[in-house]
């Protein structure tokens, strides 16, 4: 039988536990926590079906530029973005650039919802910078195609169409951001 008072002891006793850590204790987690995000896991990037990898000499400041601006050039949008690098920091945590950033376009919106409702849910499809411990930085994202492949069998040929499209408009998006 648990008694309602058990869980309050169990969260006490967690209290206790964490306050009773030494500085040293508390600095040794921090810096544990730091060292597991100081390498990125590009190698657990590479080879993921479905995937376009792209190393780049560029740093993670001026490939997320690149990549902004050349977005902007083949008339798609960043529709969002989002990274855990400036939370992190602000928490005093270290970690390398990463960021993930949406891009579509509402011509292809269009055209796809007139296919299949449930496969907008894959819009924005994400662009992925990470940076690498020598300063360079790697552009992957997954491909249209393969992102809207579920989709197929109730949206059709069409669908396949519009992916084969995308993944053009992705990889020359991703060719003109690494381009030196």
């Amino acid at each position: 039988m648990v008694r309602p008072l058990d869980p309050l002891r169990r969260l006490s006793t967690g209290l206790v536990f964490s306050l009773a850590l030494s500085a040293a204790q508390t600095a040794a987690l921090t810096a544990a926590l730091a060292a597991s995000f100081a390498t990125p896991a590009t190698a657990d990037l590479a080879s993921r079906e479905g995937w376009a990898i792209h190393a780049s000499t560029k740093d993670y400041k001026r490939l997320l530029a690149d990549l902004k601006a050349a977005v902007r050039a083949h008339n798609m949008g960043v529709v969002t973005e989002a990274g855990p690098t400036g939370a992190a920091a602000a928490r005093g945590i270290t970690i390398p650039g990463n960021r993930v950033v949406g891009v579509f376009a509402n011509t292809y919106a269009v055209e796809i919802l007139a296919l299949s409702t449930a496969a907008m849910i894959e819009a924005p499809i994400r662009f992925y910078i990470t940076e690498n411990p020598d300063g360079s930085a790697t552009l992957s994202y997954k491909t249209p195609s393969h992102v809207f492949a579920p989709y197929v069998p109730e949206a059709g040929a069409a669908l396949t169409a519009v992916a084969a499209r995308l993944d053009d408009v992705f990889a020359q998006i991703a060719a003109a951001a690494l381009q030196n």
